[in-house]
């Protein structure tokens, strides 16, 4: 019996168009059903530079238990995320059922706000290392971090590592 895995992608407006849109196709490519989920269900946001993404569903409509891993792009859409708190709900119950979260560039600012990282390792752009050290967890300058079930990089150019970090931890 084949289980296709449910993703989860979160999305808020002045996202990053590449961190957006990389790892979306290549989950998509691997086979996985990947949902965007933004503050409100079919709601066009738009990125940094003014590409359109609609949000499948909204994450007051949403469970963890629905979805097997969830996705937080970068660019300053993960500050106006941690400011709904459905998404910051639904991120703190995909962390406590300990499916993989993975954070580039500015996500771990959502992850800040959703999860006990006292004691975890993390990356993320490099403006964050004091928000990340002030939450207890440890920045590590590295092109992709696993720490449990925490999967985080720094920018654009380590999304070729991060995508793979997550598709070879979906598919242990």
């Amino acid at each position: 019996m084949i289980i296709i895995k449910r993703i989860a992608i979160l999305l808020e407006n002045l996202y990053d168009d590449k961190e957006l849109l990389y790892p979306y196709y290549r989950l998509q490519e691997e086979g996985f059903t990947v949902d965007l989920i933004g503050a409100k269900a079919n709601t066009t946001y738009k990125s940094k530079n003014g590409v359109p993404a609609t949000s499948d569903k909204a994450s007051s409509d949403v469970s963890a238990d629905e979805y097997d891993a969830l996705v937080i792009p970068g660019g300053f859409s993960p500050d106006y995320m941690r400011r709904t708190q459905a998404t910051v709900d639904f991120a703190r119950e995909i962390d406590k059922q300990k499916k993989p979260i993975a954070a580039i560039c500015h996500g771990p600012w959502l992850l800040i706000s959703s999860c006990d990282l006292k004691g975890r390792k993390l990356t993320g752009f490099h403006s964050l290392k004091i928000d990340i050290e002030n939450a207890g967890a440890t920045y590590l300058d590295e092109t992709v971090v696993i720490d449990d079930n925490l999967i985080t990089s720094r920018t654009p150019k380590d999304l070729p590592a991060f995508a793979k970090a997550i598709i070879d931890t979906l598919k242990q």
